[in-house]
């Protein structure tokens, strides 16, 4: 197959990784997978050193025209069957391209947030698009409500983890834990980009009820972002003999591997979590809160203790109960691990790709 990515964002994050991932994975088992980009976009060296072929084009209103019959020329000329959009602007135009040409649209929805309600939805998600894949199930409901279309054309394929790349060095993982705990103390933390979603103001909470029952149990927020705005409030809190923030880490997966137990307690926008997906391949017992995708990986009372958001209570009454049973954090450890082995890995999300592109591809043939 010919697949053709379009991304209209500039950015290099978590969407545009899952990206140039998948069109690696696609390679390898043989499809041909091209790029066009916002010109500058922060997927363009990257794919480019990557081996791909991209083009880099005006992926704004003011120059619709003229990115409209590039793409036009680039489906033709690369024969392409399967044009997968991953943005709003890209997936107009994207859309409308591959429509005039009578290939078929992947809409890939990225984000756990609610999609526009109206027209928009039904435009975007069913008049320019064959068939949705989100990274999150908790996204699909409002998605068939809202663009109209049967639940069979929507799936959930979250990006799964690599195993091949989450190592560290054991040595590393001992000498982070001394950083924080001594002999017989708890490590609890989170690893995150730090901003106002991410609930650290409620992790923060939580570790002042948790100090008073239990102040050897320490915490760490490990991550860049925001970091620098907490820490007159922990200190605020009283808490900051039992908090570190560490700031960026290069390899977080040591952070992470010392650990007696992670927190994700996001409030808002998370899909299925690389973190909370990594914590538990290293086996880590979770406590998570409700939002988007994270119950899907932190399965209450099985893999970790889900909270509500805005609940340091709750949070603390988790921790406070996983520190106290150290049987409790293998068992949901080990649950954990084997949850990211079954379902999780990023072979999974190949697989998955691989069998939406194939049903495109093999509708588009029948009817031509």
């Amino acid at each position: 197959m010919n697949v053709l990515h379009t991304e209209s964002s500039c950015g290099w994050g978590g969407q545009e990784i899952r990206i140039l991932r998948e069109a690696e994975g696609m390679r390898e088992r043989g499809h041909n997978v091209y790029f066009a980009v916002a010109s500058g976009g922060g997927l363009v060296e990257k794919a480019k050193a990557k081996g791909f072929l991209v083009y880099q084009l005006p992926m704004k209103k003011s120059a619709c025209l003229k990115t409209l019959f590039q793409l036009l020329r680039i489906i033709k000329d690369k024969n392409i069957h399967i044009v997968n959009t991953h943005s709003s602007w890209d997936a107009w135009i994207g859309g409308i391209a591959a429509r005039l040409l009578n290939r078929r649209v992947l809409r890939t929805r990225h984000l756990s947030t609610k999609i526009k309600e109206g027209l928009n939805s039904i435009l975007l998600y069913n008049r320019l698009a064959d068939f949705v894949v989100t990274t999150s199930s908790s996204i699909i409901e409002p998605i068939i409500r809202q663009a109209k279309i049967s639940p069979n054309q929507v799936r959930c394929i979250p990006t799964g983890v690599d195993p091949s790349t989450i190592t560290y060095d054991a040595e590393e993982v001992l000498k982070f834990r001394k950083m924080f705990v001594s002999s017989g103390e708890i490590l609890v933390g989170t690893v995150c980009f730090v901003r106002l979603w991410k609930g650290v103001q409620d992790l923060m909470k939580a570790a002042k009820i948790v100090k008073s029952h239990n102040p050897k149990i320490k915490w760490v927020v490990v991550g860049g972002g925001y970091y620098k705005d907490y820490v007159g409030t922990a200190d605020a809190l009283g808490i900051k003999d039992v908090l570190t923030f560490t700031g960026h880490l290069e390899n977080p997966y040591t952070a992470i591997s010392a650990l007696d137990a992670f927190l994700l307690l996001s409030t808002a926008h998370e899909g299925i979590s690389q973190a909370s997906l990594q914590a538990a391949y290293l086996g880590k017992p979770l406590v998570t809160t409700n939002i988007g995708g994270l119950p899907e990986v932190c399965l209450h009372e099985d893999t970790g203790i889900v909270v509500p958001p805005f609940s340091p209570e709750k949070v603390a009454e988790a921790v406070i109960r996983l520190a106290d049973d150290s049987e409790l954090r293998g068992k949901m450890g080990a649950r954990a691990r084997q949850l990211v082995l079954e379902k999780f890995t990023f072979d999974h999300t190949l697989d998955g790709m691989e069998q939406v592109y194939s049903l495109l591809f093999k509708s588009n043939s029948r009817n031509k």
